[in-house]
């Protein structure tokens, strides 16, 4: 009797696994159709900043994009790097520009992969992005003075790597919620990016992540209160363009993390303002050590956010952010990059 309720019960297990297998399959069919035939993929995107923009032409990086404001008559460059994600653009970087506008000349670069910069289908990886920043400062800003970069989360790691590569280009580094300091560190998988990649359903998969539902979801995890609209607003849009896919699938994968980007984090020489990250996604928990440990290092947390101050308590973000950038004008020594030894 026994035996034959277990048979009886795992026969209907079975079955409803069926089921749920064939409604799955069904549901993902259906949404690949629906991706296909009905989601525009060529929206109308305006400019992430009113400003100029123009765009430069680098040989690993391809066609860059960048925004510009150089109406006032003096001030060292100021370089804006938005972060890397799904929907991704300079209008994370907004108000920044915003509040350095006329002040100095400030640039808002978008990103390979990213805003009105070439998307082409290629292999992303770290290098794309350090040598996009080089690159521009060497292309479009040689002859100035070293600048000042301010750069929100992933994109901290490719200012810290191209500040120990070429230290006479940058004068001093503002990280917003910089990774690298959360206690576990994410590691790039092939299989993941195979899988989200697979042409059959590549684009539908990506459909998914950048609905506007998802979209709030994620911001939401980066914001103390209320998600700015219009940066949902934009991220929608910026991520339904033709090639929006290719970059953030290599993010998604872990792909464009640095191993031990920690080590290139202490080669820095230039002085660093990093605002600690209270985000959902890890808390900085290494931070407050690292600078300890580091004397150019100091760190920011502002009241009332997660991992955007700048939109959420500006305030506070610029009086600190402008104290530290004055106080960096005072004459330094950059000292020569440790070898790659090292590293």
């Amino acid at each position: 009797m026994r035996t034959s309720n277990s048979a009886s019960a795992l026969k209907t297990i079975a079955k409803g696994a069926g089921v749920v297998t064939a409604t799955g399959l069904a549901a993902a069919a259906g949404w690949t159709a629906w991706s296909a035939l009905f989601i525009n993929h060529r929206q109308s995107v305006p400019p992430a900043i009113r400003a100029n923009r123009y765009v430069t032409a680098t040989p690993l990086s391809g066609r860059l994009s960048f925004y510009a404001d150089e109406s006032a008559s003096s001030g060292r460059p100021l370089i804006l790097l938005h972060s890397i994600n799904a929907a991704a653009s300079s209008y994370e970087m907004l108000p920044v520009f915003e509040h350095f506008r006329g002040k100095r000349p400030v640039f808002a670069l978008d990103l390979p992969g990213f805003g009105f910069s070439e998307r082409a289908e290629r292999t992303y990886h770290p290098d794309i992005y350090v040598q996009a920043i080089l690159d521009f400062v060497d292309g479009e800003l040689a002859g100035a003075d070293a600048v000042d970069i301010v750069a929100l989360s992933l994109s901290s790691e490719f200012a810290a790597i191209a500040a120990v590569e070429q230290p006479d280009f940058f004068h001093s580094l503002a990280m917003i919620a910089p990774t690298g300091f959360q206690s576990t560190t994410p590691r790039g998988s092939e299989r993941v990016h195979r899988a989200v990649t697979f042409p059959v359903w590549s684009q539908a998969v990506f459909d998914l992540l950048v609905t506007r539902p998802s979209i709030d979801y994620f911001l939401q995890k980066a914001f103390a209160g209320q998600v700015d609209p219009g940066l949902a607003d934009y991220a929608f849009l910026t991520s339904h363009r033709p090639g929006a896919r290719y970059a953030p699938f290599y993010f998604i994968a872990g792909k464009l993390f640095t191993p031990d980007v920690r080590s290139w984090y202490s080669a820095i020489q230039q002085p660093v303002l990093a605002f600690c990250d209270l985000g959902d996604f890890g808390p900085s928990d290494l931070l407050p050590q690292f600078c300890r440990d580091h004397a150019n290092w100091e760190m920011a947390c502002i009241e009332d956010t997660k991992s955007m101050p700048h939109f959420e308590n500006p305030g506070p973000t610029f009086e600190r952010l402008e104290a530290f950038l004055s106080a960096t004008e005072e004459p330094h020594q950059v000292a020569a990059p440790e070898s790659a030894d090292t590293l």
